[in-house]
This record gives C-alpha cells, structure tokens and sequence, in this order.
C-alpha cells in the first residue's frame, strides 16, 4: 500500500522545534512513500510565518538531497478567513504550492488556540458554539477559493471548554451537509486527521461519521495526515484511519502534484 503523510509541520511554523531533516529522517525511518510539508500560514498578529521566496530553495534542496528515499511534496496550511479572503486567495496563488490545506482555525476573529475562552463565553450553550463555527467554515468554502482539501473540519471539539467536547454529524447535519456538498461541488476535498487521538478525543479530524457522510454524498478526494509537529507523531494511528476509509467505502487516498489529486489505493 502506498503511505503518504499529508499533514506535518517543522519549525517553519510558529508551533514546532522540529528540523525539516528531522520530520523527513523519521518519515524515512518509517518506510512512508510520500510526505507533504505543510507548514502554517495563519494572517494573525499572533502568529508569524515563513518568507515562502525563501522557504522555498530551502525545501527544493532538501527535497533533491532526500529524492531516492521518499518523495517530498511542497504544501501549506492557510488558515482561512472570509473576512480577508483577497489576501487568502492573493498568498494561495503566490507561490508554486502542490498541496493546499485550508483550514479553519479563527471564528469571529477569536482564534482557537489564544482565545478559546473568550469565543465559548459568547455563546450559551456547547451547540451554539460549535454552530457558529461550522457556519463560519461554510463562508470559508465559498470565499476562500484557492485550497485542496479542508483540514480537520471539526477542529473546534479538540478547543472546547465543556465536560462533553463531543461533536457527532448527527447534531449538525444541516451545515455539515452544506459544507461538504459545497467541497464536492468546488472540487475539494477534506482530510482525515489523525491528531485527534493525540488531543485525546479518541477519534481523528473528522469522525468517522463525518468521513461516511462524505462518500455517501459523492466525496472522493481525501488525504491522511498526522498533523505531526515532532518526528515521534509522524503517521500515528494510521491503521485506524485507513480502517475508517475503508469502512466509509474509500478505495483510495489522495496525494497531490500542481494541486490535482493522484489516487492512491488503499
């Protein structure tokens, strides 16, 4: 089977120690075929992010040093923002990227990480929050243009405050339909992340559900990744998210070259 990690970052992103050489070191290690270095780029004061007009000679000789053992693809994470969707779209088309994720990590300008409390104090209840997200997610798809797939989708369950973080497909069916219909129809796809077993939610980015919901309504463009910021969780719980892709109904997993998906049989 071929094994691709589409989703790690190195110390490019604000959030990461790790050496390029060492993601790639262990990715080798591991015997994977396939990697995309995809690291942050977020328009936040908070955050800072790579000079790609330099960041890229970088990686091109790293991906020639490193050509006869495992193949390197040049990705990005945007965090996506209809409210600023020119500058998200302008950066997209900037640079000569094989694999976009988009993601969405700020709702209401309150970012997920710095600002989980104050975004979750808005809101009375847990369904509240979380439906403000998705409907923020859904004006991304349809302003953010120039991105792949969309990672983690239900990424605001690993920030919740509640005693029950829990986000079932069930509970949201309307706007994760929505959202998922739109991604079909536009020609993108979502991942299967699977750092949410690290963040201790017992499942990937999205759930299973999620990812069943999808190929039911026609999905077919799908990447894994482990999100890894360190060697040591590079393709962690693979085994799982394969199984949940083949369950859904997945034959392949996607990989990308020039930003068109290559599929790869599971």
């Amino acid at each position: 089977m071929y094994t691709a990690d589409y989703h790690m970052h190195t110390n490019a992103s604000s959030d990461s120690d790790a050496s390029a050489e060492s993601m790639i070191e262990r990715a080798i290690e591991l015997g994977l075929d396939e990697i995309a270095l995809t690291d942050h780029v977020d328009f936040d004061d908070r955050y800072t992010y790579p000079d790609y007009n330099e960041y890229i000679p970088k990686f091109l000789s790293l991906r020639e040093k490193y050509e006869k053992y495992i193949y390197i693809v040049l990705g990005v994470e945007i965090g996506l923002d209809n409210r600023i969707k020119d500058k998200v779209n302008d950066f997209a088309k900037s640079f000569p990227f094989d694999f976009i994720i988009g993601s969405s990590h700020s709702v209401m300008l309150y970012d997920l990480y710095f600002d989980r409390k104050k975004y979750f104090s808005l809101f009375r209840t847990k369904k509240e929050a979380y439906s403000c997200y998705f409907e923020e997610l859904i004006k991304n798809i349809e302003t953010c243009r120039t991105f792949n797939v969309y990672g983690h989708i239900d990424f605001v369950n690993r920030y919740g405050v509640y005693d029950d973080n829990s986000l079932s497909y069930s509970d949201y069916t309307d706007y994760v339909d929505t959202a998922l219909r739109l991604l079909i129809e536009k020609g993108k796809g979502i991942e299967i992340n699977t750092s949410g077993f690290r963040y201790g939610l017992g499942q990937p980015h999205p759930s299973a559900d999620f990812v069943r919901r999808y190929r039911e309504l026609g999905g077919e463009i799908i990447t894994v990744g482990s999100d890894a910021h360190r060697p040591e969780d590079i393709a962690k719980n693979f085994s799982a998210a394969y199984s949940i892709l083949k369950e859904a109904g997945f034959v392949y997993a996607a990989s990308f070259r020039k930003q068109k998906p290559v599929f790869r049989k599971l």
